[in-house]
């Protein structure tokens, strides 16, 4: 079988997409690609210096402008104000939502609601987003909700007495693992409830393998210890050196998601060679938790219960 590439995007012309954490890595990569083909890509990203950096390479490359949206994950408020920007610009008619944005394995720190840094960011965040979006996204055209994963996730596990590292001892590849598995157990979730209610919405998850997204190096300067900094940066360049690919590779499983014909809900995609580490888009098995409906129920309410914001679907 062909494998998948870029150049088999179809045209995107007359489709809006938003893109979290669009300002660097597979998030800008990604936003180039889909302007290139003739969406209008609103960036959604933290750092408003980066973001206008990012709006000007985006703005290059796009047959129609591009819009930079302020979106601090890690912050409930700023969630609920750029969704209603979100709303606001596209007149609730979005047609992709791309939750790609994260941080990995940082030292223990607490969102500006008070939930650990990664889970906070990674899920609850984009989980909150998504719900506030689904208005939306019901007045897109076929319209995709396209969550990232990561290996990390095969290691995960959900401690749903415990997510925020209150009580238990604090890792932060625990936390990272906890958080991506998260994920993708809100992804497939997601998908379950769209078809119950028979929204025309596809809710779908990918992973990048290794790619060198310079989130290694955000990781390393997170940390204050110099030499604690040094030796995960050093570390990171010779992964990265060794066995990741590019960042144009590493963003076809969210781009194939998100643009594919044929790709349904509840879809995983991630590179089909060495383990998924490397290699071109394909549909592969999520995880067994993510399988388990018992476990979707549960970061569901989880969800609900710590963000306060109400499900859509219900």
């Amino acid at each position: 079988m062909r494998r998948w590439t870029e150049a088999d995007m179809p045209d995107q012309s007359g489709r809006t997409a938003v893109i979290t954490g669009a300002n660097s890595g597979l998030g800008l990569y990604s936003a180039a690609a889909l302007a290139r083909k003739g969406a209008r890509v609103l960036l959604a990203c933290r750092s408003p210096e980066r973001g206008e950096q990012a709006l000007r390479r985006v703005s290059a490359l796009a047959h129609t402008a591009p819009k930079l949206i302020r979106l601090d994950l890690a912050d409930l408020a700023s969630v609920r104000e750029a969704a209603a920007e979100i709303r606001d610009t596209t007149g609730d008619a979005l047609d992709l939502l791309m939750n790609n944005a994260g941080v990995m394995a940082t030292p223990y720190r607490r969102t500006a609601d008070g939930f650990e840094l990664q889970f906070g960011t990674n899920h609850l965040g984009h989980a909150a987003l998504t719900w506030l979006l689904m208005p939306a996204l019901r007045g897109g055209s076929a319209a995709r909700v396209v969550t990232l994963s990561s290996l990390a996730a095969r290691g995960g596990r959900i401690d749903f007495g415990d997510p925020n590292f209150e009580h238990r001892r604090y890792n932060g590849a625990t936390a990272y693992s906890q958080a991506k598995l998260a994920n993708q157990v809100f992804a497939l979730e997601l998908d379950r409830r769209l078809r119950e209610v028979g929204l025309d919405i596809v809710s779908a998850a990918a992973h990048p393998g290794y790619t060198a997204t310079g989130l290694n190096s955000a990781m390393a300067r997170s940390y204050g210890n110099p030499l604690l900094r040094n030796l995960i940066q050093g570390a990171s360049h010779l992964g990265d050196a060794l066995l990741a690919q590019n960042v144009r590779t590493g963003a076809l499983p969210q781009l194939y998601a998100a643009t594919a014909p044929g790709v349904n809900g509840g879809d995983y995609v991630g590179p089909d060679r060495f383990g998924g580490m490397r290699g071109h888009p394909t549909v592969i098995q999520p995880l067994r938790p993510a399988l388990d409906r018992r476990n979707g129920t549960a970061l569901w309410e989880l969800t609900a219960k710590l963000t306060g914001i109400t499900p859509d679907p219900a």
